[in-house]
């Protein structure tokens, strides 16, 4: 087991490595791999070195943090709600984003609230932070709401799922209304945000998404020991010491805030907390002092090959990074549920 796990260890961190060169060096510029590595020497004109500089690498900083940031989550929310099904998204995290997104972008920069095509008024909008810390507003208030709404009555994972998919409706339908009453210019900027696109990365939002990804795979790791216990049964857990509501607690609290901390300036990426727990789990077992980093470089391989898919197939222009992880998630997820061995409540 220790070889099999060292094996698998090397050949993922291999492989984030070249994919992450690999991704550099794709992209609708056609730039050639000896023009790339010149630009990242410095050394290249002065058009491949801000492509290289200022977009790609970027790009490819924000698919490793945001990949194992999801991955990671995925994984915690699954072994602390009991069910393989969970994601990033259970608590209705992304729900409540793209309200926020939306209403920053619709109300205050396209739609009927102040602007309305008055484009004069569209510097109300030039703060590129804006939309996002709105986003992250609105999602952080549905995870506190969700999680206190559940301490107060029964923190069982079944109460946690419900009252995530209730409050995550309740979100989508607000922004049905703000959409309905929105502008051409404004909807389609709203829908737009939507989808999950690495090109909108920047060195300081990946030094955000950094910093909140690497704090709560510390938290993780540390607490790997009584996500182990919680695997045997939560009476297992509480006689080994484990106060199960507080681990519960804790964990989807710092889950939702790395998955509402890369939603917020990506977008939506559906399904890369399904896939990479489920391929590590399935590889290297279901002890947590493994399976989270290993999680995590798989979510990173995930989304590097994704995002460089997207950009080999956009024909000119990348494609959406959350609609190619959708298209490989969806057959994956149908697997889980209809397959010989598949269980959705383990």
């Amino acid at each position: 087991m220790r070889k099999k796990r060292c094996a698998v260890f090397w050949t993922l961190g291999l492989s984030v490595v070249f994919m992450s060169f690999l991704c550099l060096f794709v992209g609708s510029s056609h730039m050639s791999i000896k023009d790339c590595f010149l630009a990242l020497l410095g050394k290249g004109t002065d058009a491949s070195i801000r492509i290289i500089r200022n977009i790609r690498i970027p790009r490819v900083l924000a698919a490793l943090i945001a990949g194992a940031g999801l991955s990671a989550a995925g994984l915690v929310m699954q072994t602390t709600l009991n069910n393989a099904m969970a994601s990033p998204s259970t608590l209705g995290v992304s729900n409540a984003a793209v309200f926020g997104a939306n209403l920053s972008i619709i109300a205050f920069s396209g739609g009927f609230l102040s602007t309305g095509n008055n484009l004069s008024s569209y510097t109300v909008g030039i703060n590129p932070y804006a939309t996002g810390i709105i986003a992250f507003a609105f999602s952080v208030l549905s995870v506190l709401l969700i999680l206190g709404m559940c301490r107060l009555r029964s923190f069982s994972p079944g109460a946690v799922v419900l009252a995530g998919i209730a409050v995550g409706s309740v979100w989508t339908a607000a922004t049905t209304v703000l959409q309905f009453y929105a502008t051409d210019v404004g909807l389609s900027a709203a829908v737009i945000w939507s989808f999950g696109d690495l090109g909108r990365a920047t060195y300081e939002t990946d030094l955000i998404m950094f910093l909140a990804v690497a704090a709560a795979l510390s938290v993780f790791s540390l607490m790997a020991w009584k996500y182990n216990a919680l695997l045997s049964g939560e009476s297992t857990a509480i006689s080994l010491g484990v106060s199960v509501s507080s681990l519960r607690f804790v964990s989807l609290l710092l889950a939702s805030l790395v998955t509402a901390v890369c939603v917020s300036f990506l977008g939506i990426i559906g399904f890369v907390g399904i896939i990479c727990p489920h391929i590590t789990k399935k590889l290297l077992g279901q002890d947590h002092r493994v399976s989270l980093p290993a999680s995590a470089l798989t979510g990173s391989l995930l989304l590097l090959c994704a995002d460089t898919l997207s950009r080999s197939l956009g024909n000119g222009s990348a494609l959406p990074v959350g609609a190619i992880t959708s298209l490989l998630g969806a057959p994956f997820f149908l697997a889980i549920i209809f397959g010989k061995r598949g269980n959705i409540n383990a």
